[in-house]
C-alpha cells in the first residue's frame, strides 16, 4: 500500500501531464477596430452605388448610349445642340430628315482636306474676314447638274445663261473678254469704254451692233476708224449728219461773188478725209482739193 505522500505525489505528476489550451481569436481594442473598418466600407460601396446609379440617370445611360448621343449601325446620332473642344474626325455629317445643319463658331469654320501624307489639298474656311476657298478648281452646279460656274487656274467659266453685273462702275476686264452677247438691262445705257488702253472687238463671223430704242454713240480722242477688208462698209438711215466738216476753199476766179452759199459737197480725199466744197453746176472738189494737203 502507498502512503498518503506518495499519492500526493502522484497526483501532482499526473496534473502535470494535462495539455495546456491556449485562445485563439481578436480581442478588445482589435476586435472593435475591425468592425468599424467593414461598417466604414460597408457605407462607402453603398454611397459608391449610390452615385453609380445618379450619374446613370442623370447622363441618361441607355444600352444606346448616352443623353442625346445614340450609337446606331450607321455610326453616331447626336440630337440637338452639341459643342465640341477639339477637332471633330468624320467620314460624313448630315442632318435629321426635313432639318436644317447649322455649324457655328465664335471664330472660324475650317474644312480641310489632306492626303496619306498630311498634306492639304483642298480648305474652305469662313471667318469673320470672309469665305477663303483653297484648291485646284472650284465649281457650282445646280440641283439638274449644269454647270454655273468653274474656276482654275487656266480660266473662270460662267455657264449661266446670264451674267448680271450690279455695280454702279460695271465690270473691269485687265485681260480680253469672250462672249457671244453684251446686253445692258431694260432702260438702262450700255457702255463699253477703256480709260487709257485701246479698245478692240473681234468676231469671225461679224459684230452687230443693235439699239432698238435708244442711240449708239462711239467717241475717241484721236481717230475713230471703219475698216474692211474684204467687203464694204454701208451707212443705211433716213438721215445722214457729218458734224464740223472742213471746208475746202475754192479759187478767187472760180468763185462766185454776191450771194452766200448755202449748199455744199462733200468731197473725198485720195488719203480718206472728208471736206465740203462749195456746189456749183458741175462737181468743184478738184478745185478745193487744197484741204487734202
Amino acid at each position: 500500500m502507498m502512503t498518503q505522500e506518495q499519492c500526493t505525489h502522484r497526483n501532482n505528476v499526473q496534473s502535470s501531464e494535462k495539455p495546456q489550451v491556449y485562445k485563439v481569436g481578436i480581442y478588445g481594442w482589435r476586435k472593435r477596430c475591425l468592425y468599424f473598418f467593414v461598417l466604414l466600407l460597408m457605407i462607402l460601396i453603398l454611397v459608391n452605388l449610390a452615385l453609380t446609379i445618379w450619374i446613370l440617370k442623370v447622363m441618361n445611360f441607355t444600352i444606346d448610349g448616352m443623353g442625346k448621343l445614340r450609337i446606331t449601325e450607321k455610326g453616331l446620332k447626336l440630337e440637338g445642340e452639341s459643342e465640341f473642344l477639339q477637332p471633330l474626325y468624320a467620314k460624313e455629317i448630315q442632318s435629321k430628315p426635313g432639318r436644317p445643319l447649322l455649324l457655328q463658331s465664335s471664330r472660324n469654320v475650317s474644312v480641310n482636306v489632306v492626303n496619306s501624307n498630311n498634306q492639304l489639298l483642298t480648305q474652305l474656311i469662313t471667318g469673320s474676314n470672309g469665305i477663303k476657298a483653297r484648291g485646284k478648281m472650284f465649281e457650282v452646279k445646280s440641283t439638274s447638274g449644269k454647270l454655273l460656274f468653274s474656276a482654275d487656274e487656266q480660266e473662270v467659266v460662267v455657264g449661266a445663261e446670264r451674267l448680271r453685273v450690279m455695280g454702279a462702275e460695271g465690270a473691269v476686264f485687265s485681260k480680253s473678254l469672250e462672249t457671244p452677247h453684251v446686253r445692258a438691262e431694260p432702260f438702262k445705257e450700255l457702255r463699253l469704254e477703256s480709260p487709257t488702253r485701246s479698245l478692240q472687238m473681234e468676231a469671225p463671223k461679224g459684230i452687230q451692233i443693235l439699239a432698238e430704242a435708244g442711240d449708239i454713240q462711239a467717241i475717241c480722242r484721236n481717230e475713230l476708224r471703219l475698216e474692211s477688208k474684204d467687203g464694204e462698209i454701208t451707212l443705211d438711215a433716213r438721215r445722214i449728219r457729218l458734224m464740223q466738216l472742213p471746208e475746202g476753199k475754192a479759187s478767187t476766179s472760180s468763185s462766185s461773188s454776191g450771194t452766200r452759199q448755202t449748199v455744199y459737197e462733200v468731197c473725198v480725199c485720195p488719203n480718206g478725209r472728208l471736206f465740203l466744197s462749195q456746189a456749183g453746176t458741175g462737181s468743184t472738189c478738184q478745185i478745193s482739193i487744197s484741204v487734202c494737203l
